[in-house]
């Protein structure tokens, strides 16, 4: 029997509704990873609502946490981290000691950063310090990083403007630590307003992926989180990353649509569940 992946995920969770582990978690178990959940805050929902109750924890707490796992003999059996939203700077530093740990304990573990930085504009709420964080202390110790466009022009001190511009930014960041860049989504200056568009780019090549963009009320959030976390679910089930991008693509595109047919707000998760493991249409990444 093959094995079963393993992997913790350390980032926001809420109540009610869809962000951080509470968009990813269930996702990534219906493709077959046992996934360990580190909750880096819990708020009652996600702050683009604009209120919230809640708390960021104990950065402290991270390193303990996990140390409680390595005291039982199953730190081994992590096969990869992924980060997400954290509370604040001090809980990053204690994930790149996590990082440490797991991978003194199983050399071939991947870390997969999503770089959440916040985005005013849409109310979603970051705390200050992060972003430097991200940028000096995660983004040479990632395998995987996974920004949006903003976060993609935050780490290149640019704004891009045509495709090629996102290529080759996205390399750069390859210099600088990351095996691997993922931007989930693409918004440059000459985009094509009716299409999603993502790029993947490694040091064997880059490779740009479009689906049809889906128009709602108001845009539904976790999409990121569930984009992330299902593309290094299919890594560790054996996809190469070109397979695991196309598939990551579908999966997030039939959630949406879910998500636009039942004119809700929140990501459709248990409704779209089993289509996010055998999605109804592919779409093909192109060679760049």
């Amino acid at each position: 029997m093959k094995r079963t992946p393993h992997l913790l995920a350390i980032q926001s969770h809420v109540v009610f509704g869809h962000a951080g582990n509470s968009a990813a978690v269930f996702a990534m178990q219906r493709m077959g990873v046992n996934v360990w959940p580190l909750n880096t805050v819990q708020f009652s929902n996600h702050t683009q609502y604009g209120h919230w109750t809640g708390q960021v924890l104990d950065y402290e707490q991270i390193p303990s946490l996990v140390a409680g796992i390595e005291a039982i003999g199953e730190l081994p059996q992590c096969d990869a981290v992924l980060s997400g939203y954290l509370g604040n700077a001090a809980q990053g530093q204690a994930i790149l000691e996590v990082v440490q740990r797991v991978k003194a304990v199983n050399p071939k573990a991947i870390y997969l950063c999503d770089p959440v930085m916040g985005h005013p504009e849409k109310s979603c709420i970051v705390a200050p310090q992060v972003s430097e964080f991200l940028l000096e202390g995660a983004l040479p110790r990632a395998d995987v990083l996974c920004p949006n466009q903003l976060e993609l022009n935050t780490f290149c001190g640019r704004t891009a403007q045509t495709l090629a511009d996102c290529v080759e930014m996205a390399r750069s960041l390859l210099a600088r630590g990351p095996s691997m860049v993922l931007v989930k989504h693409l918004f440059y200056g000459e985009k094509d307003p009716q299409v999603f568009e993502m790029l993947l780019v490694t040091a064997g090549g880059a490779w740009h992926l479009r689906r049809p963009l889906l128009v709602f009320p108001k845009a539904p959030v976790g999409v990121g989180d569930l984009t992330s976390g299902l593309f290094l679910s299919r890594l560790l089930l054996g996809d190469n990353p070109v397979q695991a991008m196309e598939a990551t693509g579908a999966a997030v595109h039939e959630v949406l649509l879910e998500t636009q047919a039942c004119t809700t707000y929140e990501l459709q998760l248990v409704r779209a569940q089993d289509r996010i493991v055998y999605p109804r249409e592919r779409f093909a990444a192109v060679a760049l």
